[in-house]
Protein backbone atom coordinates (compact mmCIF):
# COMPACT_ATOMS: atom_id res chain seq x y z
CA UNK A 1 0.00 0.00 0.00
CA UNK A 2 1.16 3.45 -1.11
CA UNK A 3 2.39 5.32 2.16
CA UNK A 4 0.43 8.51 0.27
CA UNK A 5 -2.74 6.82 0.65
CA UNK A 6 -4.59 9.59 3.17
CA UNK A 7 -6.85 8.15 5.98
CA UNK A 8 -9.82 9.49 7.10
CA UNK A 9 -7.73 10.89 10.33
CA UNK A 10 -5.45 13.17 8.46
CA UNK A 11 -8.38 15.58 6.92
CA UNK A 12 -9.78 18.03 8.17
CA UNK A 13 -13.21 18.79 7.28
CA UNK A 14 -15.24 22.51 8.01
CA UNK A 15 -18.79 22.29 8.58
CA UNK A 16 -20.68 25.27 8.13
CA UNK A 17 -23.88 24.72 9.99
CA UNK A 18 -22.60 21.87 11.65
CA UNK A 19 -25.15 22.40 14.82
CA UNK A 20 -28.44 22.56 12.72
CA UNK A 21 -30.60 19.75 11.94
CA UNK A 22 -28.67 18.20 9.08
CA UNK A 23 -25.66 19.87 10.84
CA UNK A 24 -25.55 16.99 13.40
CA UNK A 25 -26.22 14.18 11.02
CA UNK A 26 -23.91 15.10 8.86
CA UNK A 27 -20.83 15.76 11.78
CA UNK A 28 -22.11 12.11 13.22
CA UNK A 29 -21.65 10.41 9.94
CA UNK A 30 -17.84 12.55 9.17
CA UNK A 31 -17.09 11.44 13.23
CA UNK A 32 -17.74 7.61 12.62
CA UNK A 33 -15.81 7.68 9.58
CA UNK A 34 -12.59 9.16 11.45
CA UNK A 35 -12.54 12.87 10.40
CA UNK A 36 -11.07 15.18 11.91
CA UNK A 37 -14.04 18.05 12.30
CA UNK A 38 -14.40 21.98 12.71
CA UNK A 39 -17.91 22.76 12.85
CA UNK A 40 -18.14 26.34 11.88
CA UNK A 41 -20.95 27.84 13.70
CA UNK A 42 -22.47 31.79 14.77
CA UNK A 43 -22.70 30.76 18.20
CA UNK A 44 -20.12 28.02 19.50
CA UNK A 45 -21.58 27.84 22.75
CA UNK A 46 -24.42 26.36 21.75
CA UNK A 47 -22.36 23.55 19.24
CA UNK A 48 -21.11 21.60 22.39
CA UNK A 49 -23.43 18.85 21.63
CA UNK A 50 -21.59 17.41 19.13
CA UNK A 51 -18.71 16.68 20.47
CA UNK A 52 -19.60 13.58 22.39
CA UNK A 53 -20.53 12.47 18.85
CA UNK A 54 -16.95 11.87 18.20
CA UNK A 55 -13.58 10.93 19.99
CA UNK A 56 -11.85 13.88 22.60
CA UNK A 57 -10.62 16.04 20.16
CA UNK A 58 -12.24 15.48 17.19
CA UNK A 59 -14.80 17.73 16.86
CA UNK A 60 -14.24 21.43 17.49
CA UNK A 61 -16.47 24.45 17.54
CA UNK A 62 -15.21 27.93 15.79
CA UNK A 63 -17.39 30.95 15.37
CA UNK A 64 -18.00 31.82 11.75
CA UNK A 65 -20.60 33.97 10.07
CA UNK A 66 -21.60 33.86 6.68
CA UNK A 67 -22.32 37.70 6.39
CA UNK A 68 -18.95 38.25 7.59
CA UNK A 69 -15.72 37.31 4.96
CA UNK A 70 -13.09 37.27 7.42
CA UNK A 71 -14.25 34.89 9.88
CA UNK A 72 -15.21 32.45 6.85
CA UNK A 73 -11.71 32.49 5.69
CA UNK A 74 -10.60 31.75 9.38
CA UNK A 75 -12.73 29.06 9.63
CA UNK A 76 -11.78 27.18 6.24
CA UNK A 77 -7.93 27.97 6.71
CA UNK A 78 -6.44 24.52 6.91
CA UNK A 79 -9.22 22.70 5.72
CA UNK A 80 -8.99 19.64 3.36
CA UNK A 81 -13.00 19.85 2.62
CA UNK A 82 -15.61 21.92 3.44
CA UNK A 83 -19.06 21.89 3.43
CA UNK A 84 -21.72 24.28 3.28
CA UNK A 85 -25.25 23.47 4.89
CA UNK A 86 -26.13 27.51 6.05
CA UNK A 87 -29.91 27.96 5.15
CA UNK A 88 -33.10 29.20 6.35
CA UNK A 89 -36.35 29.35 5.77
CA UNK A 90 -37.75 32.26 7.18
CA UNK A 91 -36.02 36.04 6.41
CA UNK A 92 -35.68 38.36 9.88
CA UNK A 93 -33.35 40.69 11.03
CA UNK A 94 -29.94 40.69 8.83
CA UNK A 95 -30.73 36.87 7.95
CA UNK A 96 -32.44 37.55 4.82
CA UNK A 97 -32.20 34.86 1.44
CA UNK A 98 -29.92 36.78 -0.35
CA UNK A 99 -27.61 37.59 2.47
CA UNK A 100 -27.43 33.98 3.94
CA UNK A 101 -27.87 31.82 0.73
CA UNK A 102 -26.17 34.07 -1.92
CA UNK A 103 -23.91 36.05 -0.43
CA UNK A 104 -22.83 33.36 2.20
CA UNK A 105 -22.28 30.30 -0.19
CA UNK A 106 -20.37 32.57 -2.51
CA UNK A 107 -18.35 33.91 0.24
CA UNK A 108 -17.57 30.01 1.41
CA UNK A 109 -17.14 29.12 -2.39
CA UNK A 110 -14.42 31.44 -3.07
CA UNK A 111 -12.42 31.08 0.50
CA UNK A 112 -12.43 27.73 0.03
CA UNK A 113 -11.16 28.09 -3.54
CA UNK A 114 -8.63 30.52 -2.64
CA UNK A 115 -7.62 28.30 0.02
CA UNK A 116 -6.95 24.97 -2.17
CA UNK A 117 -9.78 22.93 -0.75
CA UNK A 118 -9.84 19.86 -1.99
CA UNK A 119 -13.85 19.12 -2.16
CA UNK A 120 -16.39 21.69 -1.29
CA UNK A 121 -20.28 19.73 -0.90
CA UNK A 122 -22.73 22.88 -0.82
CA UNK A 123 -26.08 21.67 0.60
CA UNK A 124 -29.08 23.65 -1.62
CA UNK A 125 -33.04 22.32 -2.09
CA UNK A 126 -35.28 20.16 -4.66
CA UNK A 127 -37.12 22.24 -6.67
CA UNK A 128 -35.29 25.74 -6.58
CA UNK A 129 -35.01 27.76 -9.39
CA UNK A 130 -33.78 31.51 -11.09
CA UNK A 131 -37.50 32.14 -12.00
CA UNK A 132 -39.37 30.99 -9.07
CA UNK A 133 -41.97 32.85 -7.50
CA UNK A 134 -40.83 32.47 -4.30
CA UNK A 135 -37.45 34.50 -2.93
CA UNK A 136 -36.24 30.67 -1.11
CA UNK A 137 -36.03 29.28 -4.42
CA UNK A 138 -34.87 31.98 -6.48
CA UNK A 139 -32.30 32.89 -3.72
CA UNK A 140 -30.99 28.51 -3.30
CA UNK A 141 -30.68 28.93 -7.16
CA UNK A 142 -28.71 32.09 -7.15
CA UNK A 143 -26.23 30.63 -4.34
CA UNK A 144 -25.94 27.43 -6.59
CA UNK A 145 -24.58 29.76 -9.19
CA UNK A 146 -21.92 31.41 -7.09
CA UNK A 147 -20.76 28.31 -5.85
CA UNK A 148 -20.48 27.27 -9.78
CA UNK A 149 -18.67 30.46 -10.61
CA UNK A 150 -15.74 30.39 -7.82
CA UNK A 151 -15.62 26.73 -7.28
CA UNK A 152 -17.06 24.76 -10.38
CA UNK A 153 -15.99 21.18 -9.56
CA UNK A 154 -18.21 21.48 -6.13
CA UNK A 155 -21.07 18.86 -5.49
CA UNK A 156 -24.16 20.43 -4.77
CA UNK A 157 -27.05 18.31 -3.31
CA UNK A 158 -30.44 19.13 -3.60
CA UNK A 159 -32.76 16.89 -1.06
CA UNK A 160 -36.28 16.85 -1.00
CA UNK A 161 -38.28 17.30 2.43
CA UNK A 162 -36.39 15.99 5.10
CA UNK A 163 -37.55 14.06 7.50
CA UNK A 164 -35.79 12.57 11.40
CA UNK A 165 -36.54 13.03 15.11
CA UNK A 166 -35.89 16.86 14.42
CA UNK A 167 -38.06 17.95 11.58
CA UNK A 168 -39.94 20.38 10.82
CA UNK A 169 -42.09 18.43 8.13
CA UNK A 170 -44.02 15.37 10.30
CA UNK A 171 -43.57 16.87 13.90
CA UNK A 172 -45.42 20.07 12.62
CA UNK A 173 -48.28 18.50 11.74
CA UNK A 174 -48.25 16.11 14.84
CA UNK A 175 -48.11 19.16 17.25
CA UNK A 176 -50.21 20.95 15.51
CA UNK A 177 -52.92 17.96 15.83
CA UNK A 178 -52.49 18.39 19.54
CA UNK A 179 -54.59 21.51 19.90
CA UNK A 180 -56.24 22.31 16.76
CA UNK A 181 -59.68 20.20 16.18
CA UNK A 182 -59.39 21.24 12.31
CA UNK A 183 -55.80 21.15 9.92
CA UNK A 184 -55.75 23.56 7.23
CA UNK A 185 -54.12 21.91 4.62
CA UNK A 186 -51.84 24.52 2.34
CA UNK A 187 -51.18 22.39 -1.14
CA UNK A 188 -52.75 19.26 -0.35
CA UNK A 189 -52.58 17.85 -3.61
CA UNK A 190 -48.63 18.78 -4.07
CA UNK A 191 -46.22 15.53 -3.88
CA UNK A 192 -43.17 15.28 -2.30
CA UNK A 193 -40.06 12.71 -1.64
CA UNK A 194 -39.43 12.63 1.83
CA UNK A 195 -35.71 11.95 2.06
CA UNK A 196 -34.15 10.48 5.84
CA UNK A 197 -31.85 13.59 6.88
CA UNK A 198 -29.76 10.26 7.96
CA UNK A 199 -29.43 9.49 4.25
CA UNK A 200 -28.73 13.07 3.18
CA UNK A 201 -25.69 12.84 5.74
CA UNK A 202 -24.52 9.43 3.84
CA UNK A 203 -24.68 11.19 0.55
CA UNK A 204 -22.50 14.02 1.95
CA UNK A 205 -19.74 11.83 3.50
CA UNK A 206 -19.77 9.57 -0.71
CA UNK A 207 -19.83 12.79 -1.71
CA UNK A 208 -16.42 13.55 0.19
CA UNK A 209 -14.97 10.58 -0.60
CA UNK A 210 -15.40 10.83 -4.50
CA UNK A 211 -18.63 9.04 -5.05
CA UNK A 212 -19.81 12.16 -6.30
CA UNK A 213 -19.14 13.24 -10.03
CA UNK A 214 -17.10 17.06 -9.80
CA UNK A 215 -19.11 19.52 -10.57
CA UNK A 216 -22.63 17.65 -11.03
CA UNK A 217 -25.68 18.12 -8.98
CA UNK A 218 -27.61 15.18 -7.25
CA UNK A 219 -31.49 15.29 -6.54
CA UNK A 220 -31.97 13.21 -3.16
CA UNK A 221 -35.74 12.12 -2.45
CA UNK A 222 -37.21 8.99 -0.36
CA UNK A 223 -38.39 5.45 -2.10
CA UNK A 224 -42.07 7.09 -1.85
CA UNK A 225 -43.86 10.01 -3.73
CA UNK A 226 -46.92 10.88 -1.32
CA UNK A 227 -48.86 14.42 -1.43
CA UNK A 228 -49.16 16.41 1.49
CA UNK A 229 -52.77 15.43 2.81
CA UNK A 230 -51.21 11.66 2.68
CA UNK A 231 -48.26 12.62 4.47
CA UNK A 232 -50.67 14.59 7.62
CA UNK A 233 -52.83 11.33 7.14
CA UNK A 234 -50.05 9.08 8.10
CA UNK A 235 -49.00 11.46 10.50
CA UNK A 236 -52.36 11.55 12.45
CA UNK A 237 -52.61 7.50 12.09
CA UNK A 238 -49.35 7.37 13.52
CA UNK A 239 -49.89 9.51 16.75
CA UNK A 240 -53.52 7.86 16.77
CA UNK A 241 -55.71 10.92 16.34
CA UNK A 242 -58.62 11.97 14.02
CA UNK A 243 -58.51 15.56 12.90
CA UNK A 244 -60.75 16.85 9.97
CA UNK A 245 -58.29 17.88 6.86
CA UNK A 246 -59.72 21.01 4.61
CA UNK A 247 -57.41 21.60 1.85
CA UNK A 248 -56.99 25.82 1.36
CA UNK A 249 -57.27 27.25 -2.02
CA UNK A 250 -53.79 29.22 -2.45
CA UNK A 251 -55.51 32.50 -2.61
CA UNK A 252 -56.99 31.54 0.91
CA UNK A 253 -53.16 30.63 1.97
CA UNK A 254 -51.57 33.60 1.08
CA UNK A 255 -54.15 35.67 3.22
CA UNK A 256 -53.51 32.82 6.07
CA UNK A 257 -49.61 33.32 5.71
CA UNK A 258 -50.20 37.30 5.31
CA UNK A 259 -51.78 37.20 8.95
CA UNK A 260 -49.30 34.54 10.59
CA UNK A 261 -46.23 36.76 9.30
CA UNK A 262 -47.94 40.00 10.93
CA UNK A 263 -49.09 37.56 14.59
CA UNK A 264 -44.96 36.59 14.57
CA UNK A 265 -44.15 40.78 14.23
CA UNK A 266 -46.63 41.70 16.48
CA UNK A 267 -45.67 38.91 18.88
CA UNK A 268 -41.84 39.48 18.89
CA UNK A 269 -41.62 36.51 17.43
CA UNK A 270 -42.84 34.43 20.23
CA UNK A 271 -45.21 33.04 17.64
CA UNK A 272 -44.76 28.59 17.58
CA UNK A 273 -42.71 27.35 15.18
CA UNK A 274 -45.62 25.11 14.50
CA UNK A 275 -47.88 28.13 13.19
CA UNK A 276 -44.97 30.05 10.96
CA UNK A 277 -46.28 30.31 7.51
CA UNK A 278 -45.04 32.86 4.88
CA UNK A 279 -46.68 33.67 1.91
CA UNK A 280 -43.32 32.43 0.06
CA UNK A 281 -43.75 29.09 2.08
CA UNK A 282 -47.17 29.30 0.03
CA UNK A 283 -45.59 29.69 -3.52
CA UNK A 284 -43.10 27.02 -2.15
CA UNK A 285 -46.60 24.80 -2.05
CA UNK A 286 -47.91 25.43 -5.45
CA UNK A 287 -44.77 22.56 -7.16
CA UNK A 288 -44.05 18.93 -6.86
CA UNK A 289 -40.91 18.79 -4.96
CA UNK A 290 -39.62 15.39 -6.20
CA UNK A 291 -36.74 13.95 -7.75
CA UNK A 292 -36.60 15.04 -11.70
CA UNK A 293 -36.48 12.39 -14.49
CA UNK A 294 -33.42 13.85 -15.82
CA UNK A 295 -32.03 13.91 -12.19
CA UNK A 296 -32.81 10.06 -12.81
CA UNK A 297 -31.54 9.23 -16.77
CA UNK A 298 -27.93 11.11 -15.71
CA UNK A 299 -27.84 8.90 -12.58
CA UNK A 300 -27.66 11.81 -10.28
CA UNK A 301 -29.80 10.68 -7.30
CA UNK A 302 -29.10 9.28 -3.64
CA UNK A 303 -28.74 5.64 -5.28
CA UNK A 304 -25.90 6.41 -7.56
CA UNK A 305 -24.10 7.87 -4.69
CA UNK A 306 -24.59 4.49 -3.30
CA UNK A 307 -27.03 5.41 -0.55
CA UNK A 308 -29.78 3.22 -0.12
CA UNK A 309 -33.10 5.04 1.01
CA UNK A 310 -34.72 4.63 3.98
CA UNK A 311 -38.47 4.93 4.13
CA UNK A 312 -40.40 7.03 6.37
CA UNK A 313 -43.17 4.34 7.25
CA UNK A 314 -40.84 2.88 9.21
CA UNK A 315 -38.98 5.70 10.87
CA UNK A 316 -41.61 8.38 11.39
CA UNK A 317 -43.62 6.37 14.06
CA UNK A 318 -40.43 5.98 16.65
CA UNK A 319 -39.99 9.48 17.23
CA UNK A 320 -44.15 10.94 16.43
CA UNK A 321 -45.31 8.53 19.77
CA UNK A 322 -44.63 11.55 21.97
CA UNK A 323 -47.69 13.08 20.06
CA UNK A 324 -50.10 10.66 21.61
CA UNK A 325 -52.45 11.01 24.04
CA UNK A 326 -50.49 8.29 26.37
CA UNK A 327 -47.49 8.67 24.49
CA UNK A 328 -45.64 5.52 24.15
CA UNK A 329 -48.07 3.68 26.09
CA UNK A 330 -51.14 4.49 24.16
CA UNK A 331 -52.69 0.82 23.11
CA UNK A 332 -52.61 0.38 19.43
CA UNK A 333 -56.20 0.42 18.20
CA UNK A 334 -58.64 -2.69 18.59
CA UNK A 335 -59.62 -4.52 15.05
CA UNK A 336 -62.57 -3.17 13.73
CA UNK A 337 -62.30 0.22 15.80
CA UNK A 338 -61.73 2.28 12.49
CA UNK A 339 -58.60 4.29 11.38
CA UNK A 340 -57.04 7.58 13.62
CA UNK A 341 -56.41 9.28 10.12
CA UNK A 342 -57.70 12.46 9.01
CA UNK A 343 -61.10 12.73 7.86
CA UNK A 344 -60.89 14.54 4.57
Amino acid sequence: MSSSIRQPSDMLVTVFGGSGFVGRHVVRALARRGYRIRVAVRRPDLAFHLQPLGNVGQIHAVQANLRNRPSVVRAIAGADIVVNLVGIMHQGGRQRFDAVHGFGARAVAEAASAAGVERLVHMSALGVSADSGSAYARSKANAEAAVRDAFPGAVILRPSVMFGPEDQFFNRFAQLATFMPVLPLVGAETRMQPVFVGDVAAAVVKAIEGAATPGATYELGGPETLTVREAVKFTLDAIRRRRPVVGLPFSLARLQGLVLEIAHTLSLGLLPDSLRLTRDQVELLRHDNVVSDAAIAERRTLADLGVAASGFDAIVPTYLWRFRQKGQFEPPPQVGSGAHGAEV
